[in-house]
């Protein structure tokens, strides 16, 4: 299917460009050049690296602390100048683990898994949509630059024509209505070059804000064969591996288990202790020839505390309603996220169906707008046609090609929307010459960080593009002007 796609937007129009030379950026390489370095991109990775610090931390509350203790008490009295004198010096240190917290621990640790998987989803969103932003700008630039072509070429076409009539004119051969009708028609084709000129410096901006780099020799890309065969086809692609639905029903999983977390809360708690202490005590009475004391004492003490909630004042039972609404309101965003990604997929599909018809029906009438400009000036030569019917016809035939270009446009942009409906505008399936990017990496080497203190290297946002293929792109078909 690529390759039908392709000979569609190897179409007259769009292929305005001039030879490509051999440096030329493909699609290829700006949609790598925005998975590396977008922001946007770059700043989902980061809030994904917050979420996965959830199940680290989820993780870590079934696992033991230990804690010290130091304290050092000096104590004075007496009434007058004889003074007793005391000092305690205590150290201790506690270790303590949970034993039982009602579910609540396992709760929280799957409720965390299942916020993390809907990060990764979303993460796969944002990338998608980065994707799709980058098509779109590069085909922009393609289009509106086709575009000043076209214009520019009109324009030159009607300065001739100016000439000629004029020339015609001197010699009484036409009127100066003639002449004034070449002119005013010279002057739209100026403007609506002026306006394409502004266009295609906008889509320039807008490329640079996706991609990074100002765009360069464009070059004509060529669609992977990853569309969907039928419309039913992208509906049950995109139910099973759409982002956004992916991401639904992890949320739902994890409110689900929030609920579980807050009823387990009614539940006992069972700690178990482990502690040493160490204690020295020196002493010294003034009183009568003085007497000193001291002692070193060593302690240890093993326990189980536990703890049994009798009444909350109702805080617990409301916590308890509150998560399972919110459980309702997961489980209702899940369905609506159901019917919105059915409802995306059909509209996909159908954008490029009727891109595709668009692109057929330009073709005819740009064929037929080429015959009718041709008939019209062989018939103004013999003076059937009057000077206004070759300027209408000429008008209508850079109509009829500026609507080649942007249906070739739309069909294209509208197969990466299709893409990024399904799922499969990413990095892996359009196989980008990138380093790429794995959020569950990140999670692995956080849960092995134990230690608080310990240095824990977070995982660049950004990513690396691989060396360019040494092969040149293809030289895409010139234009018939």
């Amino acid at each position: 299917m690529g390759g039908r796609f392709f000979g569609l937007m190897g179409g007259a129009a769009l292929a305005a460009l001039v030879a490509t030379p051999a440096a030329a950026e493909s699609l290829r390489d700006a949609m790598a050049a925005a998975y590396a370095n977008n922001p946007v991109l770059a700043g989902a990775r980061a809030g994904q690296q917050a979420v996965s610090e959830g199940v680290v931390q989820q993780l870590g509350e079934f696992r033991p602390t230990l804690g010290a203790q130091a304290a050092l008490n000096q104590e004075t009295t007496g009434p007058g100048r004889f003074n007793d004198m005391s000092r305690l010096v205590t150290v201790g240190v506690q270790l303590s683990q949970p034993v039982y917290r009602g579910g609540r621990l396992q709760a929280g640790l799957k409720a965390a898994k299942s916020r993390e998987v809907a990060g990764r989803e979303q993460l796969r969103a944002t990338e998608n949509q980065t994707i799709f932003d980058t098509v779109v700008a590069y085909m922009d630039v393609l289009r509106l630059q086709a575009e000043v072509d076209l214009t520019s070429n009109q324009v030159r076409v009607l300065e001739r024509q100016l000439q000629a009539s004029n020339d015609r004119f001197e010699v009484g051969d036409l009127t100066r209505t003639d002449v004034a009708q070449s002119d005013a028609r010279l002057a739209l084709a100026r403007s609506q070059n002026i306006a394409a000129l502004g266009n295609l410096a906008n889509a320039r901006a807008t490329y640079e804000r996706v991609v990074g780099h100002a765009p360069e020799n464009l070059e004509q890309p060529q669609l992977p064969p990853l569309i969907p065969g039928t419309q039913q086809q992208a509906i049950d692609l995109a139910l099973a591996d759409s982002p956004f639905m992916l991401a639904a029903k992890s949320e739902q999983e994890a409110a689900r288990q929030d609920v579980r977390v807050q009823k387990g809360a009614r539940l006992p708690s069972l700690d178990a202790t482990f502690g040493v202490g160490y204690t020295n005590f020196r002493g010294l009475s003034a009183a009568g020839a003085g007497v000193r004391t001291s002692g070193i004492d060593y302690t240890q003490n093993i326990g189980a505390t536990l703890t049994l909630p009798i009444f909350q004042a109702g805080v617990q039972g409301s916590r308890i309603r509150e998560a399972e609404a919110r459980f309702s309101q997961a489980e209702q965003g899940t369905f609506a996220t159901e019917r919105n990604t059915i409802e995306s997929a059909r509209q996909a599909w159908e954008n490029l169906q009727s891109a595709r018809s668009t692109i057929e029906s330009a073709k005819i009438q740009v064929s037929a707008n080429e015959l009718a400009l041709e008939g019209t000036r062989a018939e103004n030569e013999v003076g059937s046609r009057d000077i206004l019917d070759v300027l209408n016809a000429e008008q209508e035939l850079l109509d009829a090609r500026v609507t080649l270009v942007r249906a070739e446009r739309d069909a294209f942009v509208a197969a990466y929307a299709l893409l990024a409906t399904v799922g499969r505008a990413e990095a892996d399936d359009l196989d980008l010459p990138v380093e790429v990017y794995r959020p569950e990496a990140y999670t692995a080497q956080a849960k092995r960080h134990w230690v608080d203190w310990a240095p824990g290297d977070r995982q660049p946002v950004t990513t690396q593009v691989k060396a360019p293929d040494t092969m040149g792109p293809p030289v895409p078909p010139s234009v018939q002007q």
